[in-house]
């Protein structure tokens, strides 16, 4: 496989725009999961109890935001930042050290400048997943096939009307109109038929995601602490310059 040489210049050119762009997307992206009416799908139709029944149109509204799409988008633009910063991190600093998980080396000789970088990443990372919407556990969700959402089992409900009746109190008599009481009685006339459609995630999803960056997490703060302790060569760099400066 061909590898493309950047220079360290290069790199830090472009990191300050990489940066600006990897912010400004991920508050969109964090500002569009809060807007709770796109996660929100709905689909209700109408059967009216007869054929003479009155006809109602279908109601339905779209899943706009999927927090599952929203989160890969939000992990595909940090990645360019990850990349650029690890670009520069591996040119500029001798302490390294690996990140392992579970006893496996995720991370191979990380220098310690990118593990400071990793640690902030992965807090902003934690507060993004912990904002995460959930579905309702009120409610018994199932994967839809067609909109990859998350729907709900229908719902069956009746539509009511209220038609007048009328009950003779008293007989009409020769001398006495008939005494007649006017009430009003709901009477079915169909029904509705409810799904709910969410394109939020499962609690389990989210708790599973957050146990994953925790262990990341503490993975990268064991490595730093590593990194820390490596023996490095003293530069002897003041004398020279103010030998320079003052001379």
């Amino acid at each position: 496989m061909v590898e493309f040489v950047t220079k360290l210049n290069q790199i830090l050119a472009v990191e300050k725009g990489v940066k600006s762009d990897v912010q400004r997307k991920v508050t969109d992206a964090y500002h569009q999961i809060q807007k709770t009416p796109l996660l929100s799908g709905i689909s209700r139709t109408y059967q009216p109890i007869d054929d003479e029944g009155e006809q109602l149109p279908p109601e339905s509204t779209r899943v706009q935001v999927q927090a599952d799409a929203v989160l890969k988008g939000v992990g595909a633009t940090l990645t360019r930042l990850f990349d650029v910063t690890a670009t520069k991190d591996w040119a500029n600093c001798q302490a390294k050290a690996s990140v392992r998980v579970d006893g496996t080396v995720l991370l191979e000789d990380v220098p310690v400048t990118y593990l400071l970088f990793l640690e902030k990443q992965l807090t902003d990372v934690h507060t993004f997943i912990s904002k995460l919407p959930t579905l309702d556990p009120a409610e018994t969700w199932n994967q839809d096939e067609h909109t990859e959402a998350w729907r709900t089992e229908p719902v069956k409900t009746t539509r009511t009307k209220k038609v007048p009746r009328n009950h003779v109190l008293a007989e009409a008599t020769e001398k006495h109109p008939a005494q007649v009481q006017v009430f009003t009685e709901d009477i079915v006339v169909g029904y509705w038929t409810k799904v709910a459609f969410s394109g939020a995630l499962p609690q389990r999803r989210v708790n599973e995601l957050l146990a994953r960056v925790q262990k990341l997490q503490d993975a990268v703060k064991f490595a730093r602490e590593e990194a820390n302790g490596t023996d490095i060569v003293d530069r002897k760099i003041g004398e020279k310059v103010f030998s320079y400066l003052l001379g």
